[in-house]
């Protein structure tokens, strides 16, 4: 039987006084209303309610029952209440997966986030890789590509990205400084993986150049590779909002600055678009109006 309805009309009849009174309720008939009572009864192998023509009136087990179930269906209440309302008010546990270089300027953004809305708490995973969100269980996960593959999951752009190729002070005035690309294929070259192709894809009005990245010395942390750029190992292509620090402050220069190099996207991936959450919808929303800002520039802005 359905116990959780059953034990639903039970409560009304009670509170109602009697079964016809309970079906007008529920919208059944008085037949069904007795019958869903002794169908519960029968299941419980216990009697619920003393029956008489002018009255009903509760066991010792049906008194003790209906406490229980009295609970059971407020915290049912609650329950959808709250999942329901989810699409509505931000609460809850948000889990963001990131790239560990990006996710290191998401950090600020999560605390802005979280004045607006503090009823959501927010776990930051950061790793190298792009995982499966339902697979590992985050609820957002940021994710730089050229394009996405096609899959069930939903993804928003955030922004675009680009890469700066950049080499130190002493390093160049030892080897000198490159004025075209093909220039670079007598420099010690940095391949930086993961975050790039096995190409470096340099782009002016001419067309594309191509430039293999070299073998001197080979990482996945972007942050490892700015200082071993900084130590002069040689020529690197960095994701701007890693290289600008050293930029800023000049231990980096900037090579070639008239040449484009192929941006990637900044995509939000989460599961799902059909009843979005309330706290997936405004983290990504407030993603895509602040995190360009924190960059500083190296999203959407031509370089």
């Amino acid at each position: 039987m359905d116990l959780f309805n059953g034990m639903r009309v039970f409560a009304q009849v009670v509170d109602s006084g009697s079964f016809a009174a309970a079906a007008e309720v529920l919208n059944l008939s008085g037949a069904q209303v007795s019958r869903l009572v002794a169908d519960l009864e029968h299941h419980l192998q216990a009697r619920l309610l003393q029956r008489t023509t002018r009255r009903l009136s509760l066991t010792e087990s049906g008194e003790r029952f209906l406490l229980r179930c009295r609970g059971i269906l407020d915290d049912v209440r609650d329950a959808s209440a709250e999942a329901s309302g989810a699409h509505l008010k931000p609460r809850g546990h948000l889990r963001v997966h990131c790239m560990s270089g990006l996710g290191v300027l998401i950090t600020p953004l999560i605390a802005r986030y979280s004045e607006l809305h503090p009823d959501v708490s927010l776990e930051l995973t950061l790793s190298q890789h792009t995982p499966d969100p339902l697979e590992e269980g985050h609820d957002v996960v940021i994710s730089i590509a050229h394009a996405l593959p096609d899959s069930a999951l939903v993804s928003q752009t955030i922004g675009q990205l680009f890469s700066v190729p950049c080499a130190a002070p002493g390093y160049l005035a030892k080897h000198g400084v490159p004025e075209h690309p093909r220039q670079l294929l007598e420099h010690r070259r940095l391949h930086l993986q993961d975050f790039q192709e096995d190409e470096w894809l340099f782009q002016d009005e001419t067309g594309a150049i191509s430039i293999p990245p070299g073998t001197t010395f080979r990482t996945n942390v972007a942050d490892a590779m700015v200082k071993a750029t900084q130590e002069g190992m040689g020529v690197s292509l960095l994701p701007f909002f890693s290289a600008y620090p050293a930029l800023k402050d000049g231990s980096l220069v900037r090579l070639l600055p008239e040449y484009r190099l192929r941006e990637r996207t900044i995509f939000a991936v989460y599961p799902s678009r059909r009843f979005l959450d309330a706290k997936v919808r405004t983290w990504v929303v407030f993603l895509q109006e602040r995190l360009p800002v924190v960059l500083g520039g190296c999203v959407g802005v031509d370089n």
